[in-house]
């Protein structure tokens, strides 16, 4: 990547700067914008080792900064998990699925892990286990269904050794027929640990293959014109040993997104102990603007979690989530360390903001906090957070899960879920993510079409007009928005001369092209920090080497991906519907109307009605 001078011309560059909002040219010079202006204003300023693209009246945004994500954690497992985003069909997804169990060696599982709903695909349906048993009868499958649930085929439960006398853990429930045999559904019941905990029984890769992983995982971000990261660390996604891949990349110079990280504590009863030793051995700001620590969070204690399982009731943390909550936040505080907090519900965010004005009194608040999700926040606590000096970061998780929101609690709940336009009002900062890569998906695209049509991903209407955000708006959330939850909003989000030279130009014009093909949207190319990390089509030849997914069985080495995929302008349609193999009902469909899918909200409290009107009658409950 050459750090010499560049200038990008001819194009509709969108600064979000106020003084200056659309340019057609700029310059990049030592990293940082040097000038934005005309392309004659501009070029005035080349010298003989500037180097000249032009754009062909492209669109350019600043690079875009998901606020909310596990990158860490995601690289490492990149190159190993089977993506179905922008999948039409069970039919399709179930033939990936066969390819890549034929591919893939003993010990290692075919894991299918976030990013796709059962609402995309044409037949309106997740797989069943007869299909993916039939898929893949030798290789272990997992196959995570957002925290709800999670698809075992008889190969990953022998490799598991669950059988009728295991027993169920706690949190979870092992699905079983009439005999008491496992059917291979693992349920989260009340919380997701049951699918963490199983996940991580799978083979890891070695440590070059992570490496090689996360290089992938950065250049399919950056396909999508995403330019920073915040993670938000993870389960077991210990501090520092987890860490060692990405400050390896970073060391060798190959990282080609920014990361900030945030520190997630680690064992339930041990978190105080965590946070105490971690205030020993780094602080907020260690690192450079290419990897830095951000703070504490987004779990800062296990008694605190909330999981968004819409599927299940609202859960109630513990009542001795206060008094060890309390004593995290204090040292936090005490040490002046950023934290964050996963919050689904106004009733939890409701108990962490007593617990936050409570240590902000003896204690207060010298740095940011963020309240992490915040789907059903209440005015009320809007003003709490915006009192006490903190921000909200949203993803679009409800794009994976309205519908079976809309079914617990009604459409009229999910009408401002989360309650963007109110956070914007009252004028607290405000960031876009994704939550990628365990339930919804890392592209950020997704998210844009959410922000400012109000759809899922599976059609269904969520928001009304009054809700929804204009492409600006949402494209703000997604760069000078996310900035200030890593501290860098002086730096990072706009295209104004000092800010970092971090941006994107688009495949089409996001603010002019119709609604349904937002999420169409990709890069052409790429640039962070005045470097071209990325480029195809007439960029190509600016497209910096990247070695061959490892290992060659990887998941990727197989398939293009989802950045790569042409997205779906609407859900599949119809008659892309196909009936798999086996099926005792002797109709095109499973014999069943599936018009309910595209009108009514899913009848999914009743597991015989949902299966039965929307899948197959077949599907094991």
């Amino acid at each position: 990547m050459s750090d010499s001078p560049l200038i990008l011309r001819s194009g509709r560059i969108t600064t979000l700067d106020a003084d200056r909002p659309e340019v057609s040219a700029i310059l990049l010079k030592e990293g940082k914008v040097a000038a934005i202006g005309s392309d004659a204003e501009v070029m005035a300023l080349a010298d003989d080792a500037t180097r000249v693209i032009n754009l062909g009246g492209r669109r350019v945004i600043p690079g875009l900064n998901d606020s909310h994500t596990h990158l860490i954690r995601g690289g490492l497992n990149y190159n190993m998990e089977l993506r179905w985003e922008n999948v039409p069909s069970v039919a399709d997804a179930l033939a990936m699925l066969k390819r890549q169990a034929a591919v893939t060696p003993a010990p290692q599982w075919v894991r299918v892990v976030g990013g796709w709903s059962e609402f995309q695909f044409a037949e309106r349906r997740m797989p069943t286990l007869e299909e993916i048993n039939a898929a893949a009868p030798d290789t272990p499958v997992f196959i995570l269904h957002l925290y709800a649930s999670a698809l075992l085929n008889r190969a990953a439960l022998k490799a598991l050794g669950i059988t009728k006398d295991t027993p169920n853990p706690p949190g979870g429930e092992i699905e079983r027929d009439a005999r008491g045999n496992p059917t291979g559904m693992l349920i989260a019941r009340p919380s997701a640990l049951i699918l963490y905990s199983t996940l991580a029984q799978g083979p890891k890769l070695a440590e070059e293959d992570q490496k090689n992983s996360t290089r992938h995982f950065m250049r399919e971000l950056n396909r999508l014109g995403v330019t920073s990261v915040i993670d938000a660390g993870g389960g077991g996604q210990n501090y520092p040993q987890d860490y060692n891949v990405i400050q390896a990349l970073h060391d060798e110079g190959q990282m080609t997104l920014r990361v900030a990280y945030n520190l997630f504590a680690q064992k339930a009863g041990a978190e105080l102990s965590d946070y105490e030793r971690w205030v020993e051995i780094t602080e907020p700001g260690a690192g450079d603007d290419w990897l830095r620590m951000n703070g504490a969070g987004e779990n800062l204690a296990w008694s605190a979690a909330d999981f968004e399982n819409f599927l299940e009731p609202r859960p109630d943390p513990a009542p001795v989530m206060e008094a060890e909550l309390e004593k995290i936040v204090e040292l936090l505080a005490t040490n002046e360390w950023p934290f964050r907090i996963h919050a689904t519900y106004d009733e939890t965010i409701d108990r962490f903001l007593s617990v936050f004005e409570r240590v902000n009194g003896n204690v207060p608040f010298k740095t940011r906090f963020i309240i992490d999700h915040a789907e059903t926040i209440s005015q009320r606590n809007i003003d709490r957070i915006k009192a006490l000096g903190g921000g909200i970061a949203t993803q679009h998780r409800m794009a994976f899960q309205g519908e079976y929101f809309v079914d617990r609690y009604g459409a009229a709940a999910a009408e401002a879920t989360p309650p963007i336009r109110d956070m914007l009002a009252t004028g607290v900062p405000v960031g876009a993510g994704t939550d990628a890569t365990r339930v919804a998906s890392y592209d950020p695209w997704v998210s844009m079409h959410w922000l400012t049509t109000g759809k899922t991903v599976g059609g269904l209407q969520l928001y009304g007009e009054e809700q929804l955000l204009t492409r600006e708006e949402a494209l703000a959330l997604w760069t000078t928005g996310s900035a200030w939850f890593s501290g860098e909003q002086e730096v990072k989000g706009r295209l104004s001369v000092g800010m970092y030279g971090d941006l994107a130009v688009l495949s089409q014009d996001l603010m002019s092209v119709p609604d349904a093909a937002i999420r169409a949207t990709t890069a052409v190319m790429t640039v962070v920090g005045g470097r071209i990390v990325f480029g195809t089509g007439d960029f190509a030849d600016h497209n910096p080497p990247l070695p061959p997914a490892s290992p060659d069985w990887a998941a990727n080495a197989q398939f293009a991906s989802p950045a790569e995929r042409a997205a779906p302008l609407t859900p599949a349609a119809t008659e892309m519907r196909a009936c798999h193999d086996g099926c005792s009902s002797g109709c095109g469909l499973h014999g069943h109307s599936h018009g309910i899918a595209w009108t009514s909200p899913i009848p999914v409290k009743n597991k015989t009605a949902f299966w039965g009107a929307l899948g197959c009658s077949c599907f094991a409950v």
